[in-house]
């Protein structure tokens, strides 16, 4: 039996270990069903956990020399499986949520990256040299803190419920995926920057992150828009729904594609074309191609994300990067607690006082645009775990193609790992129950609409400016809404574009035209 299963290994190279692994993935499912209504129990904890256990078990059959069955590649990750997490997390997209907090997300998932990345660069260049962990470069300190700055709110967005809790889901689920398209952005900035020479130079960096940043937003806008005009302009839906759903599918991955062959930031993209084809071409398809295209993506996206969490619990028990780590024990476990303090203290550093500004800025709006203290230890909370874009980030700066000879680059992937594993597996854990003691299920939600204190209704059918007004009547509107932006600027912003959107975008690329309660 045992030379059967040699011989057709070696018959079938590629056949046998994709097999394997996609029966671990069916098993992961089955359990992750099973523990639907664990307390402390989440999928990507029991990805991680029966990924461990088939390490394990790959360990004792193969006398300890691997524990894969795949090896690892960061371009079959960049490629292949963050596309679809990424472009499902903008396609479902709560939009009324997202746009009316827009701001605020920004504010989390862009200005506290480079915080956070500020912190965690800062006290890992001044720490890790004292626990005798030498060889990293400034532009690999740099990276460390673009990696570990990466968030992973999947725990806790099990938790929370959009219906009872729309604005702390909003802010957890936009912040969370501006955040690791941010993060790739910025690392790939920091790859131009020389550390060595602080000069104008590297002014550049910023001025790279700020070009990538809005060019690939604009792509993304732009394939999501064309892609909505052909499905209006096209009718599909009248001879095949399966074509229009093509369509969406190959259009998403082309921005994407399109986005790396240009050295932009494929995740940005992809994401603001999924935000751009929910908002406006989904509107343009029938509506069992609406139903499909919601369940294939979302599974798209969960088949990659619990791929991606098995392969992390099967890389911990690697052997030949523990055997080339050349630090002691002690020194290891202070470079993991130094590592999990600096995201502890990055996080804090940026959510608490931009939730501060948030509110201020949110001033005019009614009381359920505030964020409370109770929500900001939950925003806090569900971004102290990390997952697979910092693995891939961290697979990128320290390995070639999953595999290195050097002790201090192995010693990094080991570090991110066991960080990963950790704040998965303990925070992860304490998710539910922290949820649940500050958000108590019994706990209504203040519905109110956010738009109580605005303008009536008509005024929303009126245009920006018009030629067939007076001057006054245009000077005095123009003048209300500078009004408005210097008093209320977030609130203001959210009014102006729903006034653009309905008078100009929905009519020509697709959608209901909303009323009052709708956004």
């Amino acid at each position: 039996m045992v030379l059967l299963l040699l011989n057709l290994a070696h018959d079938h190279a590629q056949v046998v270990p994709i097999s394997l692994f996609v029966a671990v993935l069916c098993l992961c499912l089955l359990i992750g069903h099973l523990l639907e209504e664990n307390r402390w129990v989440n999928e990507s904890i029991v990805a991680i956990l029966i990924g461990c256990i088939a390490g394990m078990i790959l360990l004792f059959i193969t006398k300890g020399k691997s524990s894969h069955i795949l090896t690892f590649n960061e371009e079959l990750f960049f490629i292949y499986l963050l596309p679809p997490i990424i472009f499902n997390a903008g396609f479902q997209v709560k939009k009324k949520q997202f746009f009316h907090n827009f701001l605020t997300i920004m504010l989390f998932g862009v200005i506290g990256v480079f915080i956070s990345s500020f912190v965690i660069t800062g006290g890992s260049w001044w720490l890790f040299p004292k626990l005798n962990f030498l060889g990293l470069t400034g532009r690999d300190y740099l990276a460390i803190g673009t990696i570990f700055s990466s968030t992973d709110t999947v725990c806790t967005l099990q938790v929370l419920h959009q219906d009872e809790t729309p604005l702390l889901y909003s802010l957890v689920f936009g912040e969370g995926v501006v955040n690791d398209a941010t993060s790739v952005v910025l690392f790939n900035a920091v790859q131009k920057v020389d550390v060595s020479r602080l000069d104008a130079r590297t002014l550049r960096g910023i001025g790279d992150f700020l070009y990538l940043f809005s060019t690939s937003t604009g792509l993304g806008v732009i394939a999501g828009l064309l892609t909505a005009y052909i499905l209006k302009a096209l009718s599909f839906g009248r001879h095949s729904s399966v074509r229009e759903i093509a369509l969406m599918v190959l259009m998403a991955y082309l921005s994407y594609m399109l986005s790396e062959l240009f050295e932009l930031s494929g995740i940005l993209t992809v994401f603001f074309c999924g935000i751009f084809m929910s908002h406006y071409a989904w509107h343009n398809v029938t509506e069992i191609s609406r139903i499909t295209t919601r369940h294939v993506f979302a599974s798209l996206s969960f088949i990659a994300e619990t791929f991606i969490f098995l392969y992390v619990g099967m890389d911990a028990l690697d052997m030949e990067k523990w055997k080339m780590n050349q630090l002691s024990f002690g020194n290891l476990i202070g470079i993991y607690s130094c590592l999990i303090l600096l995201i502890l203290l990055g996080r804090a550093a940026f959510v608490f006082p931009l939730s501060a500004l948030s509110n201020y800025m949110n001033r005019r709006a009614d009381q359920a645009s505030s964020i409370t203290f109770k929500q900001q230890i939950i925003i806090w909370w569900a971004g102290l775990m990390r997952g697979a874009v910092s693995i891939a980030l961290a697979f990128k700066q320290f390995t070639f193609s999953g595999v290195t000879s050097d002790p201090v680059n192995a010693t990094m992937i080991t570090n991110t790992i066991i960080v990963v594993l950790f704040s998965t597996l303990v925070f992860g854990c304490f998710t539910k129950p922290l949820i649940r003691y500050l958000l108590p299920h019994n706990a209504t939600s203040i519905n109110v609409s956010h738009e109580e204190s605005g303008p009536p209704a008509e005024d929303l059918n009126l245009p920006l400016l018009s030629l067939e007004e007076s001057a006054a009547t245009n000077i005095s509107r123009a003048k209300e809404g500078l009004s408005m932006l210097i008093e209320s600027p977030v609130y203001t912003i959210h009014y102006y574009w729903r006034k653009f959107d309905d008078a100009y975008m929905r009519p020509i690329f697709g959608g209901p035209h909303r009323n009052r309660s709708e956004c």
